[in-house]
């Protein structure tokens, strides 16, 4: 993992741009980010597969993943961008577009159709140094029972969590 690692170079990455929303960054602080489906689309079970995996792709190259839930019409994820072998930090751009575009790509290619999967925006927001990672993640994680999808987080299988699913070997 780390010869992977080793050759995958940061883009230049701002501490701050704006499309509709601002979009602020700081090394070595974790994100809390949120990107919904095109139009509230509701994606089916096989779909939320796809995206925990895409999710986690990067999962210790680009990013550390703290956590992440997909519910049936948006994603929430949080994680801290990591540094390139040269010490360049992966900006958030980059990382989202990444994990964007090719769910975007692989969704469309599943359903043999064409056109927008995800809204253009995504809300993000730096942790504040007073909260707590595990409990940002464990408040996310219960997305789907405030839904009434599931009366516990470990029902629900499109969720993890570094402490928990993060301890089983990750599939690629």
């Amino acid at each position: 993992m780390s010869v992977i690692k080793d050759l995958m170079r940061a883009k230049p990455a701002k501490s701050e741009y704006r499309r509709n929303l601002p979009h602020i960054q700081v090394e070595g602080k974790p994100i809390f980010v949120t990107f919904a489906t095109r139009k509230r689309w509701v994606l089916p079970g096989s779909l939320r597969d796809i995206v925990l995996r895409h999710c986690l792709h990067d999962h210790r190259i680009k990013l550390y993943m703290h956590g992440i839930v997909v519910m049936p019409d948006h994603v929430h994820m949080v994680f801290t961008p990591l540094t390139d072998s040269l010490g360049n930090v992966f900006g958030l751009a980059e990382i989202m577009n990444g994990i964007k575009g090719s769910l975007a790509h692989s969704i469309n290619k599943e359903l043999k159709r064409k056109g927008h999967v995800w809204e253009k925006e995504y809300f993000d927001r730096i942790l504040r140094k007073e909260e707590s990672v595990t409990e940002k993640v464990e408040y996310i994680c219960m997305n789907p029972v405030r839904k009434g999808i599931v009366k516990s987080p470990d029902e629900y299988p499109w969720l993890w969590r570094e402490w928990v699913e993060g301890k089983k070997v990750i599939k690629r």
